[in-house]
């Protein structure tokens, strides 16, 4: 879901980044509110995601997804800090890894981080009064399809790629890796809580 350099026109590249900062600002100021025998527990999601996303899983016809982390990181730790987390993990990806383009940071934050994080968590909370591991897998699957969706809307308002093309390549694919990110969201999440119960609390 990365979008390299080159796809994105200067108006889609400056609204995505507007948003991406703003938000990144906003949750670095709510932040305050975290304990600050929390604050290691960033750094160390940051390193376990970046980790986690090395690892892919095969889908069909070549195509691989992994995981993104984004609406496991709000789970555990609330919205805000999981935008700062996947900041870091996006930009280290960007700038050292070269995956996705610099010009695309914006949006790509965006999608794979603000969408999971926010959209994410607001839907984990409004099902988990039915099931938690339920109300998990919805909204990790969710957030991927989504972010899908609008790199898709993204790339069609650039005039770089034919929009209904890319829109159902995009979201058919990313449904099926959303199933990977659902399953892996709820065993990580549950694993975490057995061993980290301090987790527990972390002001969201």
């Amino acid at each position: 879901m990365h979008i390299p350099d080159g796809l994105l026109s200067t108006p889609v590249i400056v609204v995505t980044y507007a948003i991406t900062v703003l938000a990144v600002a906003y949750s670095a100021r709510k932040l305050k509110e975290m304990p600050e025998e929390k604050i290691p527990l960033l750094g160390l999601f940051a390193a376990g995601i970046f980790a986690a996303q090395m690892v892919n899983f095969p889908i069909i016809g070549g195509v691989s997804g992994h995981l993104l982390g984004a609406t496991l990181a709000a789970v555990l730790l609330g919205p805000y800090a999981a935008v700062i987390v996947m900041t870091s993990v996006l930009l280290i990806q960007t700038l050292l890894f070269g995956d996705g383009g610099i010009t695309a940071i914006g949006a790509n934050i965006l999608n794979t981080g603000l969408i999971g994080a926010f959209i994410g968590y607001w839907v984990y909370r409004g099902l988990k009064n039915i099931n938690e591991g339920f109300a998990m897998g919805i909204a990790a699957w969710l957030s991927v399809v989504l972010g899908a969706a609008l790199a898709s809307i993204e790339i069609g308002l650039s005039h770089s790629l034919p929009f209904m093309k890319v829109l159902s390549l995009m979201v058919g694919y990313h449904a099926l890796i959303g199933i990977g990110e659902a399953v892996l969201t709820v065993l990580i999440v549950y694993a975490i809580k057995a061993r980290l119960p301090e987790i527990e609390g972390v002001p969201a």
